[in-house]
């Protein structure tokens, strides 16, 4: 994939807070995120961008994770602006369109400040780990086991391994249409 053409998550941060919190969410190529920093409409996101400014700030520009295809960065997005919920929706984000379809109810449990966007980063970098180790093993393939073991991930849960992780990921992989399953071997498209 070519670096024009690959994408990324950002958030734009308020500085004003300790730490600085998102206020909005988006995904992008190329310098998108930046050219937030150029608008002057009359937008939610405008005006808090006005309000950093009159406070002698600027705001800060975050690329969350890169290197995306767009159907990947769309969904992250998604997911994120969910989140953190929009200012309409009762959260502290000014992002207009709140996503839809991403199914099921609200849950109850409490997501600490960054744990998702933490979350998100050290996924791409799981499956960055496994796409090289097969890219690398592309002749012979590569099997759970290469996985589990290579990388370091073997589960021990009470006593059992059960490696679904690893499975997770190549999973992921699967669906993004970066590996192929070849009978018990993974392969690299």
């Amino acid at each position: 994939m070519s670096r024009s053409s690959t994408y990324y998550v950002y958030a734009l941060k308020d500085p004003r807070t300790s730490p600085a919190q998102p206020f909005y969410i988006g995904k992008g190529t190329g310098q998108r995120a930046q050219q937030h920093l150029l608008s002057t409409g009359s937008t939610r996101k405008d005006e808090v961008l006005a309000e950093i400014r009159e406070a002698g700030l600027e705001p800060l520009v975050e690329v969350l994770i890169s290197d995306l295809d767009e159907s990947t960065a769309l969904r992250l997005e998604a997911e994120l602006i969910s989140s953190f919920g929009t200012e309409a929706t009762g959260g502290r984000l000014v992002n207009i369109v709140t996503p839809t379809g991403l199914g099921g109810t609200k849950s109850e449990v409490t997501i600490p400040s960054g744990a998702l966007e933490r979350a998100q980063i050290g996924l791409q970098f799981l499956l960055d780990a496994v796409l090289n180790l097969a890219k690398a093993n592309s002749v012979r393939g590569i099997t759970n086991a290469d996985v589990v073991h290579t990388l370091g991930l073997e589960s021990d849960h009470a006593g059992g391994s059960f490696n679904y992780l690893s499975y997770s990921l190549l999973g992921i992989l699967i669906r993004e249409r970066k590996i192929v399953k070849d009978g018990a071997r993974y392969r690299p498209t």
